[in-house]
């Protein structure tokens, strides 16, 4: 199936599960070759595998986001292999859930190394890349929480309001150079890591569902697919934007 991303070459980071994934798996779909990051190997391999046998192009690279060497290696194995670089998901995250009284510093930098220093270094090299093989687009995810904010995740917070802010400074750098950066402003989304919560602390779990306006969580699906068109050659006059998808919860 071609599509909107179609002959693009894409770097994803994250991509072994959750909206990185769901992203990777449609970008393969529409005819892109996609350059998965992540820290698993084995996982890595076998999504990309996975992809490759569904008619897709992948190239897993196993990469620690928060190492600057590795993404720069991360960028250059896509250039290396494919030839350019048309675009990139910056998708990798987490962070332990504590407030500021709680928080250690140990939690507090990891959390910004994982969540904003992570795409910066992905910027870094990635903008170069992509600006020499002729423009494209770059979307970095980042949080409800760095808009609304949450009393238990402070450093998370922090981070993903700077993913925002970072998005923005880096559109204003490039904006005459046929490179577009924008961020998603997502909200509640089924990943993973929120079956996770769910599992472990179903309270609150329950708590982040009853402050839903839709009254559910959204789907990896649903933010691959705006992911996508942000990405394409229909979203040229987008730049800068943070864009939320968080089923109203800051409207």
């Amino acid at each position: 199936m071609s599509g909107r991303l179609e002959a693009k070459v894409l770097v994803v980071t994250g991509g072994t599960q959750g909206m990185g994934l769901a992203f990777a798996q449609r970008a393969a779909a529409e005819g892109a070759s996609v350059v998965i990051g992540a820290r698993d190997k084995d996982r890595g391999e076998e999504v990309a595998a996975q992809i490759r046998k569904a008619g897709g192009d992948a190239l897993f690279v196993p990469t620690d986001v928060t190492v600057e060497e590795e993404m720069a290696r991360l960028v250059d194995s896509a250039v290396s292999e494919f030839g350019r670089l048309d675009g990139a998901f910056n998708n990798a995250g987490g962070s332990p859930m504590a407030s500021v009284r709680d928080a250690d510093s140990a939690d507090w930098h990891r959390s910004l190394a994982l969540n904003l220093t992570s795409v910066f270094y992905g910027l870094k090299y990635e903008l170069p890349a992509i600006i020499a093989s002729g423009g494209g687009a770059i979307v970095n995810n980042a949080s409800v929480s760095g808009v609304k904010g949450d009393a238990t995740q402070a450093a998370y917070n922090a981070s993903k309001h700077g993913v925002i802010g970072l998005t923005r400074s880096a559109a204003l750098d490039v904006a005459r150079s046929g490179v577009r950066v924008n961020a998603l402003v997502t909200g509640l989304i089924d990943t993973p890591l929120w079956q996770n919560v769910v599992n472990q602390a179903p309270s609150t779990a329950e708590r982040y569902l009853s402050v839903q306006p839709t009254g559910r969580a959204g789907t990896s699906d649903e933010v691959a697919a705006l992911t996508t068109f942000l990405l394409s050659d229909e979203a040229t006059f987008i730049s800068g934007a943070s864009i939320a998808i968080d089923g109203a919860l800051t409207a």
